[in-house]
């Protein structure tokens, strides 16, 4: 089987069949792998190109040299597994959460730490900076008079044309009619939940979640019920049904394609059967979509919106993580509840930039952000994988993580009785920041976990950041590292 066809140079490529063989379970840990110049042979690569890529496998840690024998498939570091039976209980944020929450968000932006746990690409190569500008100047030179202008809701005809084209991607059937623009995925999911909910009623949560959805609803006067969520299979749906069932919930928001934390996507026959549930309960889902665009697999994951038949299910997205955070761009596809939410977005942000709409909407038109999103998806791949590596190698033994189907975040549970808000506390004495696990829970479930982020170059202090934090995660369980 020769290499595909690519931009991409040969040793990546062949890099890259070879890791999805390796993620996938054909190549076992333990496996020994082919002779080089048998690969390069199948392959009709140069010798060269196969060594530089078994290089870049050996640098992302799946796979180890061993001297006079070759090269094998490392021990993969272990999947998390979650058990979903826990009681569900109605919970409003304690101070206590909410001051944590401010106080790692106060770190993640100091600009003296090293971050490690941020959700915000900070490499400038990860963003389409250049093109964007020239496209805005352009348009500015062609018509100055767009900046006098308010793109009212919905918004841009023209960015909302794009958006309902690429949403096909996802398996969903949008008219620009059906969309509004907000500023950000934070705004469209507020305007979700007041326009579904009302103080004092009761939104169901995945758990982990995002954990500034805790803040969010305490601002509006809701109350949080945490779902079981699977680090493979996404949200507990025998749970959810058994809620749904005894009417203890009015809205759910859940982020069923790479999730935050996890990393992970739900099954097709889930989504649909998630879709079925709001549907046949008539309970609103408010879907988080943030991360859709960034799964790895190709074609897309459907959005379960694309099984919503009765405008049950509110999608939300922006483009913050792929395209450009300061543009300040989401959207919202809101079915039934399109009329209330485009109201309350007139009298709440108002307008979104004409300029700035306009500019994404041509960079959609091009083509540019699709060669772009695919560039996205390899490097965030990549960086998983190495991040991963590193932690099999200085972490506590008995160390478990999350392998992501797309974003750049995922999931680390430590052995023992390591506290992560400790080990954030002391990690700050030597300016690195993580996100402690506590965040995503209002109960103690995940005290003993972490979120990671991998959308920062992998340079020398990021690798000792993460070198670092398994040292002393090491010293307060008393356990060994995985592998040095």
């Amino acid at each position: 089987m020769s290499v595909a066809l690519s931009s991409d140079p040969l040793y990546q490529q062949l890099a890259e069949h070879f890791a999805t063989a390796i993620h996938q379970g054909t190549l076992k840990p333990g496996k020994r792998l082919p002779a080089i110049r048998r690969v390069a042979q199948s392959h009709q690569v140069s010798v060269n190109t196969v060594i530089s890529a078994w290089q870049m496998l050996e640098d992302r840690g799946l796979i180890e040299s061993r001297p006079q024998s070759g090269y094998y498939v490392r021990g993969v570091l272990p999947e998390v597994t979650r058990n979903s039976k826990h009681k569900t209980k109605i919970k409003a944020p304690a101070s206590e959460k909410l001051d944590l929450i401010e106080q790692v968000f106060a770190a993640q932006n100091h600009p003296d730490y090293t971050n490690i746990s941020l959700a915000c690409p900070q490499d400038a190569d990860l963003y389409p900076a250049a093109k964007l500008g020239r496209i805005s100047a352009a348009l500015l030179r062609r018509n100055p008079g767009i900046i006098g202008r308010y793109a009212l809701p919905p918004g841009s005809e023209h960015l909302r044309e794009e958006i309902a084209r690429r949403a096909l991607h996802a398996g969903m059937r949008l008219n620009t009619d059906e969309i509004t623009l907000t500023h950000g995925c934070m705004e469209a999911l507020q305007l979700a939940l007041r326009a579904v909910a009302k103080p004092g009623d009761c939104i169901g949560l995945e758990s982990p979640t995002y954990f500034f959805l805790f803040p969010l609803l305490a601002s509006l006067g809701l109350k949080a019920l945490e779902i079981p969520t699977d680090p493979q299979d996404g949200l507990a749906l025998d749970a959810l049904e058994l809620l749904l069932r005894e009417n203890r919930i009015q809205a759910l928001i859940a982020m069923p394609s790479a999730q935050n934390p996890l990393g992970c996507c739900m099954p097709l026959e889930n989504k649909r059967r998630l879709a079925k549930l709001v549907s046949t309960y008539k309970v609103p889902l408010i879907e988080d979509g943030l991360y859709d665009e960034l799964q790895f697999d190709w074609p897309l994951s459907p959005a379960v919106k694309a099984f919503d038949r009765e405008g049950w299910v509110i999608y939300c997205t922006s483009f913050t993580k792929t395209v450009a955070p300061d543009f300040r761009i989401g959207w919202t596809a809101a079915g039934r509840f399109h009329q209330e939410i485009a109201r309350l977005k007139a009298v709440s942000s108002m307008a979104e930039s004409m300029l700035l709409s306009e500019t994404l909407a041509q960079f959609l038109a091009s083509g540019g952000y699709d060669h772009h999103l695919r560039k996205l998806r390899r490097r965030y791949a990549a960086n998983l994988d190495e991040a991963r590596g590193l932690i099999a190698r200085h972490f506590p033994q008995g160390t478990r993580a999350t392998l992501p189907r797309g974003g750049f975040v995922f999931w680390v549970e430590l052995p023992g009785d390591v506290d992560t808000v400790a080990l954030f506390q002391r990690l700050l004495q030597e300016q690195i920041c993580l996100t402690p696990g506590a965040l995503y829970s209002l109960s103690h479930r995940f005290d003993h976990a972490l979120r990671l982020s991998c959308c920062y170059p992998f340079n020398e202090r990021y690798v000792w950041a993460i070198k670092r934090t398994g040292a002393l995660a090491c010293e307060m369980s008393g356990l060994p590292p995985g592998q040095d």
